[in-house]
């Protein structure tokens, strides 16, 4: 019997047997023991599955991957130590020196810092791309050595819907997968695979946790990516691994190969590790999403239909307003509501939005997004601090942009937070 995803949320991905602890249990070890040394050889050699090193794998934290797949609909997943290293490892796991890869210019700025400048320091070119062009303007960015395409479902601080079906074609008539950030809309209120998408990476330190505890990320492949057929493209994954007696990962493992080579390599060899620890954490959080998302998307469109209203604000973005942009858009892939992100402006510039974040009251100025509290920043100075004007333009943020991130408080207060506030300036 197929679960809802409500249920999902609370029972997939750990089934304790009789006398096992009802919530998953934090295994606390670095390491386990084996009887004989063929038994722990055999783990060395991917000849056998166990645990025998956290830096790889961890009970506790697999019983939350598995979870995280069920709710994605994916075939296996993996949690990384924070979301910056879920998405370093999904491009990395299939890119390598002298390998191109194609991104939307909107997604957040530490991840375009990580691919336009750290990346790029280890031989690997990226272009970024206006998400919005057709899929014929698009497909001239393609080169011979473009290795995967990139994109958030929402994107961040934006909140501008990606037209997943455009992408994966996109993607998929160049031999090549869609990898797509899901942390804003999360999978109760997008599932990307059912649009196409082949690989979804999370930051789990957002919703998923939901209570600013714990730093951490996620991969989970769909499984439907065919490296074999693209065997010319993708040979870390189509031949032979020396490090592990020429182990070819596609052959060998089938749909499990992406995220078996991104353990047994990427993990090994950079530990960014989740720790059992902070895995529990989001555990808990992952009980109450669905029930948290509905909330947060409802509050967050009242605030956005008050914002709207006042004439003290220049400009409004949620895609849950019949006049955004991406509104149709978030129709079609996310018909149970978007997030609870939206972005604005106040009438005044730079200077006046600044004036406005310093005088809430309620709303916390802070260097985090999608939480249980209402949270708020300025991009421009905060996360996209290190981009140029020319940069921040490409990524649609404004000099004004305030993202508002609208937490679980009753909106009347969020609200009356956010007239007192303008009525200081």
């Amino acid at each position: 019997m197929e679960n809802n995803i409500d249920t999902k949320c609370l029972h997939a991905g750990y089934v304790p047997g009789n006398g096992d602890p009802r919530q998953v249990p934090i295994y606390q070890s670095t390491t386990w023991k084996y009887s004989t040394s063929d038994d722990m050889g055999k783990l060395f050699d991917l000849e056998a599955s166990g645990y025998f090193y956290t830096r790889l794998q961890n009970p506790t934290n697999d019983f939350v991957a598995s979870k995280l797949c069920e709710l994605e609909g994916g075939v296996a997943g993996m949690l990384t130590s924070s979301g910056q290293a879920a998405n370093f490892f999904a491009v990395f796991n299939i890119c390598e020196a002298g390998d191109h890869f194609i991104t939307s210019s909107s997604i957040y700025g530490g991840t375009y810092n990580l691919f336009g400048v750290t990346m790029k320091k280890m031989g690997i070119d990226c272009t970024f791309v206006d998400q919005n062009l057709s899929y014929e303007e698009l497909s001239k960015y393609f080169k011979p050595n473009t290795k995967c395409v990139f994109g958030e479902t929402i994107t961040n601080p934006t909140v501008n819907v990606l037209d997943i079906e455009k992408f994966a074609k996109l993607a998929h008539d160049h031999g090549v997968p869609l990898i797509i950030d899901n942390t804003f809309a999360t999978p109760i209120n997008c599932r990307p695979f059912e649009w196409g998408c082949d690989i979804v990476t999370h930051s789990t330190t957002k919703y998923i946790d939901g209570h600013a505890s714990s730093v951490g990320g996620a991969i989970i492949d769909s499984g439907n990516f065919d490296w074999m057929a693209h065997a010319d493209k993708f040979p870390g994954l189509t031949t032979p691994d020396e490090s592990y007696h020429g182990i070819t990962y596609a052959e060998k493992f089938g749909k499990g190969a992406y995220i078996t080579k991104a353990t047994a390599q990427l993990m090994r060899d950079f530990g960014a590790i989740q720790s059992p620890q902070n895995a529990y954490y989001i555990q808990l959080g992952l009980e109450s999403l669905a029930v948290r998302m509905r909330r947060h998307c409802e509050n967050a469109l009242k605030i956005a239909e008050y914002l709207e209203s006042d004439d003290r604000i220049a400009w409004v973005k949620y895609p849950g307003l019949k006049s955004n942009e991406s509104y149709e858009l978030a129709k079609k892939y996310c018909p149970n509501g978007t997030c609870g992100v939206l972005c604005f402006g106040v009438k005044g510039g730079r200077d006046a939005s600044i004036r406005f974040m310093d005088s809430l009251k309620l709303a916390t100025i802070a260097t985090h997004v999608a939480d249980s509290k209402t949270l708020l920043l300025h991009p421009a100075s905060h996360t996209h601090r290190q981009m140029t004007d020319e940069q921040l333009l490409e990524a649609g943020v404004a000099p004004d942009l305030i993202r508002f991130s609208v937490g679980l408080e009753d909106p009347d207060d969020i609200i009356n937070d956010i007239k007192q506030a303008l009525e200081k300036i």
